[in-house]
């Protein structure tokens, strides 16, 4: 996280928590009596949360062409986790936005997109490696560039993974978020630049218990010669679980199953 920076944002003594109040510069929407926490996170950067049903993960681009690759586990049974396929068959779509639900391999909901300001977002793209960032952007070590070094996707999100005792066998597809990819005439992927813009955001709201584990690398079909420098915000505040009328609930009858399979588990 971007640590040179905190003294400058930090609060008076006299505040409850010591906890820099990033979410104020990029997400100044939110009531300041919901939010529970915010950082910023450089490119590259990689880290890991469990959140409670009825949070919600604000998630901002802080500059051009940012990619956050995120994966979720449900924290109650981490067997269960986020299941690409089932998603986008249910839904009957090849890339997320506003509406669309994460489904875990059991049919239920794990998270859903609230708010979106891109419109798109890569469930298919997969993830940079070491072997494509090295070729791609050289090797940039920590002993020789601090807080400058790569790190690929893959690494940040088994390191994140590890520390809830998951390895690289539990290590499912992420959602590329911010990041398009269509499909070309000759069946190839194509990466879209330019897609995300600074200020792009979108709302994840929890629907179960989870574990989220995310990166900030590169995603691993951008051109770009030199390895983005791509910084993203995160806020995290309560929403409360879905309502009746939630506008994801309503979305598909898919995704209405996948939320009642859900709330079957929170019935006491």
């Amino acid at each position: 996280m971007e640590h040179p920076e905190l003294a400058s944002d930090n609060p008076p003594a006299s505040a409850p928590v010591d906890t820099p109040e990033h979410w104020r510069r990029f997400a100044p929407d939110l009531a300041a009596d919901t939010v529970l926490f915010s950082e910023r996170v450089p490119s590259g950067g990689h880290w890991s949360y469990r959140l409670p049903r009825g949070t919600t993960l604000r998630i901002t681009a802080l500059d051009a062409g940012a990619n956050l690759s995120l994966v979720l586990y449900s924290a109650q049974e981490k067997l269960e986790r986020y299941n690409m396929p089932d998603s986008l068959k249910a839904q009957h779509t090849a890339h997320y936005t506003r509406g669309h639900v994460l489904m875990s391999d059991m049919g239920r909901a794990m998270a859903s997109i609230t708010a979106d300001s891109l419109g798109w977002h890569d469930p298919l793209g997969l993830l940079l490696d070491n072997r494509m960032m090295h070729e791609k952007y050289g090797d940039h070590a920590y002993q020789e560039n601090r807080n400058g070094m790569t790190r690929s996707g893959r690494d940040g999100l088994l390191i994140e993974i590890g520390k809830y005792g998951l390895a690289k066998r539990d290590l499912v597809a992420p959602v590329n978020f911010f990041s398009k990819v269509t499909v070309d005439a000759e069946g190839r992927f194509r990466y879209v630049p330019d897609h995300a813009r600074a200020g792009d955001f979108v709302d994840l709201r929890m629907d179960m218990d989870v574990l989220v584990a995310f990166s900030t690398a590169p995603h691993p079909l951008n051109p770009e010669p030199a390895y983005p420098a791509s910084k993203v915000g995160l806020a995290v505040w309560r929403s409360g679980p879905a309502p009746a009328d939630d506008y994801c609930r309503g979305f598909r009858p898919e995704n209405a199953r996948a939320l009642h399979n859900t709330d079957m588990l929170y019935l006491v």
